[in-house]
């Protein structure tokens, strides 16, 4: 996919840049599914263990943090969490993830507030240099990551192409958009049958 499309993200004033963001990280329980509160609580979580000005846990890819933060994997914590590299990156993305037209994603997405998980990855999809959560098509960074050498956080696209710039595996217009695959649902002949006897 080319760049350019990636920057379509609604721009907005500084208070609603805030709130938006609240709704990420500060989500209110009775507006939001089990998953969505789960998201919410890894983004916070992983800026608290790994922030962008103070990174504690500052080797951590950003496969990992990108795929923690979605819960592609149920583990305890962060701590607990199996660093993943390149070629599991890419394995993952074969296997669970389909590619996707950033335009297809809806304007109004908010991580917390879907269903749906998508990723933008930096570099060749065989070959991965970087993955970020998109965490919604609004504001000025709507982008989740941690960046190499550093701690997590949003940041805009530009902003991620600065960063990765002279990084290897990394060529002009590699970026890509990924949705993470639903589970299907079970078949309903696998779905148990109830009998009702009635009494004569």
């Amino acid at each position: 996919m080319g760049q350019d499309n990636l920057h379509v993200c609604m721009d907005l004033p500084q208070d609603d840049e805030v709130k938006l963001q609240n709704r990420i990280l500060k989500p209110q329980s009775w507006e939001m599914g089990t998953q969505a509160l789960l998201v919410s609580a890894r983004i916070r979580e992983v800026m608290q263990m790994c922030d962008r000005e103070n990174p504690i846990y500052e080797q951590i890819s950003s496969f990992s943090i990108a795929l923690y933060a979605i819960g592609y994997v149920d583990c305890e914590d962060l701590m607990s969490f199996q660093d993943i590299e390149q070629h599991e990156a890419a394995a993952i993305l074969d296997e669970d993830f389909t590619p996707a037209a950033f335009d297809d994603i809806p304007l109004d997405y908010i991580i917390t507030e879907s269903q749906d998980n998508y990723l933008i990855v930096i570099g060749d999809p065989m070959f991965p240099v970087h993955f970020a959560v998109i965490t919604s098509r609004r504001g000025a960074k709507p982008y989740f990551s941690k960046m190499p050498f550093s701690g997590s956080g949003f940041d805009s696209l530009a902003e991620l192409k600065s960063a990765l710039d002279g990084t290897d595996g990394v060529a002009d217009g590699e970026i890509h958009c990924f949705r993470e695959l639903r589970p299907a649902p079970p078949p309903p002949s696998s779905m148990g049958k109830i009998y009702i006897v009635k009494e004569h």
